[in-house]
């Protein structure tokens, strides 16, 4: 399931975008340790295409897509 989420970003002068932070739809915000790929590619689980960014967050590899405007993460099922 795709869930739309705000991320503060940084751009360069370049115009190469690098996020920096998700905040989650309750308020609660997760740092981005580092991003280790960034590629475009389909959301398996969530449909939709975008640019597609490997972060490490709380020491895990999750996946954050900007499908602009818009950012979005894939829910994870429990």
């Amino acid at each position: 399931m795709k869930v739309y989420v705000a991320v503060e970003s940084y751009t360069d002068e370049f115009g190469h975008t690098r996020p920096r932070i998700v905040i989650w739809q309750d308020g609660r915000r997760f740092e981005i340790q580092k991003v280790l790929e960034e590629r475009q590619a389909v959301s398996v689980g969530a449909g939709g295409r975008g640019l597609r960014y490997t972060c490490l967050i709380n020491g895990k590899r999750r996946f954050l897509f900007f499908e602009g405007p818009r950012w979005f993460v894939d829910a994870v099922k429990k």
